[in-house]
């Protein structure tokens, strides 16, 4: 057994699960200008005195939401959130040009220097775990810890399994039905490209549809029991807009990486400490992916948490992100 693995005889020892801490609004927002066309929004939470944390949403393109500000003792954490190149509240909207991987780990750089930080706790789900991973091994001397959930290491394969070639169908053969049925049957070869060729029309009439089915597609295959407020909410126009957008040209340039890029350059992390946090039933991103990256960063703990699905809102997810943050409150 993997050291630092809890193994499946750790959950009878569960006690009652933690949930969200208490709504929080933010004491400051303001805009990061990180380069002549983009325009970052950023809120801070919490205690300015507390251990820095810069929390990375996940997408690419979903924007920030409230609750990620719940993961943490406002006590105890000064909590950094920012909109990623065209999400959210950042601007300009949805914009692809100047809109890679490493245009991203450059802003949470920069961002990190503006406000004279030294180190901080780096925590991401799903797309936010890709992010934190390839900003640590970046900038290793900058990262007190990593907290990542719903493991996604930018690899084809794996874009390959949820939008491709229906390796997720076999466990959600409806969603996958209403997904690849958008696309005229001539043109199923790539889903991906076929979704791009609609989403990145300049005629609302014909991307925003597109937007819609690829983002309500990935609702749907994020909980382990169906959840109708997280559909709704990527049926929202303006989020499936920017989601599918940014998303669709992400995956079809393979996250602008090299093939293997985040476990090659995993002896990065060798001296962060870390929590990797993925449900078991995750169909969105495999287990195995976690599992490849414990092996690849020994350092880290690896939680598979039982009947969990992608989403951080899964209970067991919830539970163990809380649990972790509580880990690295005092991080030095």
């Amino acid at each position: 057994m993997a050291e630092g693995y809890d193994g499946f005889d750790s959950v009878p020892r569960v006690p009652a699960l933690r949930t969200l801490w208490p709504e929080i609004k933010p004491y400051v927002s303001y805009r990061l200008q990180v380069s002549l066309l983009h325009d970052l929004y950023v809120e801070e939470c919490g205690n300015p005195h507390g251990t820095p944390v810069v929390v990375l949403h996940g997408g690419p393109g979903s924007g920030s939401y409230p609750q990620l500000r719940q993961f943490f003792d406002p006590q105890k954490y000064r909590i950094i959130i920012f909109d990623q190149r065209g999400s959210g509240a950042s601007l300009p909207f949805a914009e692809l040009r100047q809109n890679t991987t490493f245009d991203l780990v450059k802003d949470i750089e920069c961002l990190r220097d503006n406000l004279g930080i030294d180190r901080w706790v780096v925590f991401g789900g799903s797309w936010g775990s890709t992010l934190a991973l390839v900003y640590a091994e970046t900038f290793p001397e900058r990262v007190r810890a990593l907290i990542v959930r719903g493991i996604f290491l930018g690899e084809r394969q794996e874009v390959d399994w949820f939008y491709r070639s229906g390796g997720i169908a076999q466990f959600y053969p409806d969603a996958w039905d209403a997904y690849a049925n958008f696309i005229p049957a001539s043109e199923r070869g790539d889903l991906v490209e076929a979704y791009w060729q609609r989403i990145s029309s300049d005629d609302p009439s014909i991307s925003t549809p597109a937007g819609v089915a690829w983002s309500v597609f990935e609702a749907r295959a994020s909980t382990f029991l169906p959840s109708p407020d997280l559909e709704a909410e990527f049926s929202d126009t303006k989020l499936a807009v920017s989601l599918a957008r940014i998303e669709c040209h992400y995956f079809r340039n393979d996250s602008f990486l090299l093939p293997g890029y985040i476990i090659n350059s995993a002896h990065k992390l060798r001296d962060i400490p870390g929590v990797i946090i993925h449900g078991r039933c995750d169909f969105v991103c495999q287990p195995l992916s976690a599992w490849r990256l414990k092996e690849a960063w020994p350092k880290a703990e690896l939680h598979l948490t039982p009947g969990s699905g992608h989403a951080a809102s899964e209970p067991h997810n919830t539970h163990r992100l809380i649990l972790a943050a509580e880990q690295f409150a005092d991080a030095t």
